[in-house]
């Protein structure tokens, strides 16, 4: 019986301590992305998942490679303040972690998109070096679920709606 109590004493504390931890990684890491994308070396990183984009690729007629790049910084840099404010603001939050989702579901599109399906290990779904690292978006992308279903109820909560 005190085992029982003990296990869910550490689970209570547990759930959110891993909220927490979910929420701020994900700032975490979008500041640190976005803030990368203001460096000529990512901006170079990035064109070719851009490029051949259908959904972004237009964006090189009209800007610089620099200027994109620097474009999804603020938008990362944007959107990972908005998350961070949750606890002063669960609307802006709730806005923030929206438009993670859309963010990271475009970003996934890339899988598909992308140049350099690993042929020599066999194509799909042997992905090149690019397409293993654009899978841990899938992860951000559940996060930013999470901090959405989170933080709407509260922000409707404080706007007079019934959770």
């Amino acid at each position: 019986m005190a085992a029982q109590v003990y296990r869910l004493r550490v689970a209570k504390k547990a759930e959110p301590a891993g909220g927490f931890v979910l929420r701020y990684g994900l700032v975490l890491v979008l500041l640190w992305i976005g803030a990368m994308k203001f460096t000529a070396f990512e901006a170079e990183g990035i064109k070719p998942l851009v490029a051949s984009s259908p959904l972004m690729s237009w964006l090189y007629r009209f800007l610089s490679v620099q200027a994109v790049s620097n474009l999804f910084g603020l938008i990362e840099i944007t959107v990972g303040i908005l998350i961070a404010l949750r606890p002063v603001s669960p609307r802006l939050c709730a806005l923030g972690s929206l438009l993670a989702m859309g963010m990271f579901a475009a970003t996934l599109t890339f899988l598909f998109t992308l140049p350099g399906w690993e042929a020599s290990l066999g194509g799909f779904p042997a992905l090149s070096g690019a397409g293993g690292f654009l899978l841990k978006d899938l992860v951000l992308l559940g996060a930013a679920m999470w901090s959405f279903g989170e933080a709407l109820p509260h922000a409707a909560a404080r706007n007079g709606v019934a959770r």
